[in-house]
């Protein structure tokens, strides 16, 4: 029996250790923002990783694609809307307005899945008036205004429509990917 016990311990103690070692599903501070959003919320940027690919205009007078894409890291959330884009340039801020005639879709992205949009734009002549020197473009999601994503614009000037204020550009609604 004495064999029995010094076992008997060892058991109880690995046991202890075990229930000590599981998660409870709480949170700590690197994570909250990710796991306090409730399932099917709001889409948060900061829960989203975000990668940019273009398919630049060559010349003025061309038009070109600039394409983001955004992986949920976080609890399944919902986009209503369309992204709000906004250029940057030395002289201001102009807002990009969405597709003619395009209508938003609600769209739900489990985590790990993906979404894109697309800004289209037309190329300016560097240096004219008739052009927006974009330096950088932000963008913000439905439901989230205040957060918003700096985009470095390496894609040369914007041409103005009529050579007034507003671009000549567009975004696109949300393009679901994946499953």
């Amino acid at each position: 029996m004495r064999t029995l016990a010094p076992l008997a311990l060892a058991s109880t103690l690995a046991a202890a250790l075990l229930l000590t070692a599981c998660d409870d599903g709480g949170t700590t501070d690197g994570d909250a923002k990710k796991t306090d959003r409730k399932a099917g919320s709001a889409c948060a940027i900061g829960d989203l990783g975000v990668q940019v690919g273009a398919g630049a205009a060559p010349a003025a007078g061309d038009t070109g694609n600039v394409t983001v894409t955004l992986t949920n890291q976080g609890t399944p959330c919902t986009l209503e809307g369309f992204p709000a884009v906004n250029l940057v340039a030395g002289d201001g801020t102009t807002s990009v307005s969405p597709e003619p005639g395009a209508k938003a879709q609600p769209l739900t992205l489990g985590k790990g899945a993906t979404t894109s949009f697309t800004i289209t734009y037309v190329r300016g002549e560097a240096g004219s008036a008739k052009s927006l020197a974009v330096r950088k473009a932000s963008f913000a999601l439905p439901g989230a205004p205040e957060d918003t994503h700096d985009l470095t614009w390496s894609y040369g000037d914007v041409a103005r429509k009529g050579g007034g204020g507003a671009v000549e550009a567009s975004v696109s609604g949300f393009e679901s990917s994946g499953d």
